[in-house]
This record gives C-alpha cells, structure tokens and sequence, in this order.
C-alpha cells in the first residue's frame, strides 16, 4: 500500500532535525559530540529524584497520577509566577518548551503567513513553523543604524508584496545556535517594530537563567507584555526528560492555547510537575542551578581555549556569556554542511550552521555545544575538528 497519498499537504513540509538523525544512526558515547544542545548529565539531581517523589507522593496522593488541569497545576504556576514576578492566569504550563513553540504556530499561523527570525535561528522552531506552511523570513539583528534601516526596508518590502507577518520568532538571550545575547535596545527595536508593523513577538528563553557572566537584561515580555509571548523551559535547570515548560502570555492568546492544548494532550504531566514544583519550593532548583553554572562556565571557557589553541587560520568563533552554545564561522570557501558526514564517519559531531537559517545559507558555519562533552575528552575532540578543517582548507573545498 501507498501510505504517501494519504498523508496530508502539511507532511511535504515538514523537516526531519539533523541532530535527531545522528541520534537515530549511531551512539553519541563514541562521537566527541559538540551536537545538540544536551545538558550534562552531572546537572540532573538524580540523588535527590528518590526522595523528590516520595515527598510529593505523600504530599499530594493519589492526585499525582490523575488527570490536571490543561493549563498546569495551579500550586507550579503560582510558584513560577511568584519567582518571575508575573501574575499566575498570565502563564501555561506546556509539554516542553518545543510544545509552546508549536502551538503558537498551530494558533497563529496560516499557509503563506510569515514568520520573521533571527539570522540564524533554532532549527527545531523554524521546522516547526515550515511544518504550518508558513514562509520564513530570516532578518539580520546587527545592532547599527545602516542594519536597522535595512530590516525597516525589508518589512515594507513584505508588506507592499500583500504578505501577512504574524510573528518574530526571537531568542534574545545566549541564543541557539550563536550564543549571542540581544541588548536592552535591540529588545526595544524589536517591540517598535512589532507596534509600527502590527505582529507579535514570540520570545523563547529556555537558556535565560544560564548566565555565567556579565549583567541580566530585561525580558521583551517586561517591556510589551501585550505583544509578548514568553517561552520558558524546565529542561535546561532541571531536567529535559520531564518535558515541562511553560508560555507567559496575553489573555486572549492563552484562552486560545488552552483549547489547543485540549486536543493535543489535555494537560500536561502532573507528576512531572509537582516534582518541578517541590524542587522549586524547596530551593534545590536554585542550589542545583548554582553548581550548574560553575560547570558550565569551566566547559565554556575550555572549549574556547581550545578552540584558540588548535583552530586553523581563518576560524572565528563567538564567545557567550552564557548558554550552551557557539558558532563558528569558517573562511568563505569551506562548507561545513558537506563536510559533515565526513566528520561523523571520522567520530567528531557538530551541527553545520546553515540548517539554522531560513533560506539554508551560511553553509562555512557551525554550531558547537560544550554542555555534554566530558571534560576530559574535549581536548581529543577539538584537535580533531581542527585537523579535519584544516585538511579541508588545504584542498580549498
């Protein structure tokens, strides 16, 4: 039988995650795997998960295991709204933070709508919203005057054609794949132009409490609450296998992804979130969180100082203040998305960078992650990436 002229016209856009097929295809404990955006395994508090759900279990029974409510338990939306200083019937708990991605593309979007992004931008989002049919529309964030003018241009442009932009999809805080972190005025360019051009922001921060240096700046929902839809996720301090996140967001936005949700999964873990719940109450998510912090901050400066020891001439790199990631960018003539099955049959793993833009450019560029990289493998890793660069650089593919 021929299951593909069953399937619907929305299956032809969808796109599979390079980093899943790794995952799919070999064992990522023999890779030196700068892939994905893993968290190290020595954050999760598997000492205390025993004792975590032994707690809750006599602190609320039989509940634990039942049915919720589809908009989360209220005790772990009180919880967040009291360490975010939000209002708790302003947030939805999600299914992960990917879940909240795609259902503002489920409420927002119709076929040909467009979705402005960072470029780069998370591939995981942009497949989701190609998955609605959406067309995307990669925008340069380049803090300068001439850049500025030049996104004001873009958007007329769009505008004049008869396009629908519905939304910017942004990432402003140590972003994947670049690490970068948006200024406060960037943040505020952004909220000008959702008010001159009329479309919300969908603001993603599942790396905003990894900050290793430098100052916090303010959240694009604290500065536009009212075209804001904040993203936030569980799976970066706590743990990524109870997929648990949640969306902050306005009223009528929120009533419309609590009948989404309905037909997606009904509500999400309740065991899951009262484990979230007590790790949060209990200030363990906050004293797990600062051990984290330390152990990220030493893989982060490793692997620059590793990249700065071996990377051949023509290399750069960005250098986060926090997150899990940076991005490389190769001499113009080397491309990094050819040269990536050659690098997994050699045993080193990274993403190249052109599946995060919209249009699949940029393809002398790649992502690194020093989050689940071991220490003390990083070094044999990076050696390799960089003699396997340079080789190719000497045969100027």
């Amino acid at each position: 039988m021929n299951y593909k002229t069953l399937f619907s016209e929305d299956v032809s856009a969808f796109r599979s995650s390079p980093v899943r097929e790794i995952l799919k295809k070999v064992d990522i404990s023999k890779l030196y795997y700068f892939s994905g955006g893993h968290p190290s395994p020595e954050t999760f508090p598997l000492d205390r998960l025993a004792a975590l759900t032994e707690k809750v279990v006599a602190k609320y029974g039989g509940k634990v295991l039942q049915y919720g409510d589809t908009r989360g338990q209220a005790e772990l939306r009180e919880a967040l709204a009291r360490r975010f200083d939000i209002k708790a019937d302003s947030i939805q708990i999600t299914s992960s933070s990917q879940q909240g991605i795609d259902v503002c593309a489920r409420i927002l979007l119709d076929p040909g709508d467009v979705v402005l992004c960072e470029n780069p931008s998370y591939l995981g989002a942009l497949n989701s919203f190609r998955s609605y049919r959406a067309e995307l529309v990669g925008v340069d964030l380049t803090p300068s005057f001439e850049a500025s003018k030049k996104r004001e241009e873009q958007l007329e442009r769009l505008l004049a054609a008869g396009k629908k932009i519905k939304f910017f999809y942004v990432i402003p805080d140590f972003q994947n794949p670049s690490g970068q972190t948006l200024s406060l005025a960037q943040r505020s360019e952004l909220v000008s132009l959702a008010e001159r051009y009329d479309f919300m922001i969908v603001e993603d921060s599942p790396y905003r409490e990894l900050r290793y240096e430098g100052e916090s700046v303010g959240s694009i929902y604290s500065l536009c609450p009212e075209r804001t839809i904040h993203l936030g996720s569980f799976s970066k301090i706590f743990a990524p296998g109870l997929r648990l996140g949640w969306m902050v967001a306005p009223q009528d936005v929120l009533q419309a992804v609590f009948v989404c949700k309905q037909s997606l999964d009904l509500c999400p873990g309740v065991l899951n979130q009262y484990l979230a719940l007590e790790f949060l109450e209990s200030g363990e998510l906050d004293s797990n969180l600062k051990k984290s912090l330390e152990l990220y901050r030493g893989k982060r400066d490793m692997l620059l100082s590793l990249l700065e020891k071996y990377m051949p001439e023509g290399v750069s790199w960005t250098r986060p203040e926090g997150g899990l990631f940076l991005f490389v960018s190769l001499p113009e003539n080397m491309d990094a998305t050819a040269l990536f099955p050659v690098a997994i049959e050699k045993g080193v793993a990274y993403v190249p960078g052109s599946y995060f833009y919209a249009d699949d450019s940029h393809r002398n560029t790649m992502r690194l992650s020093f989050s689940y990289m071991e220490n003390e493998r990083m070094e044999a890793g990076v050696k390799l990436l960089a003699s396997l660069l340079a080789e190719t650089q000497g045969k100027q593919l």
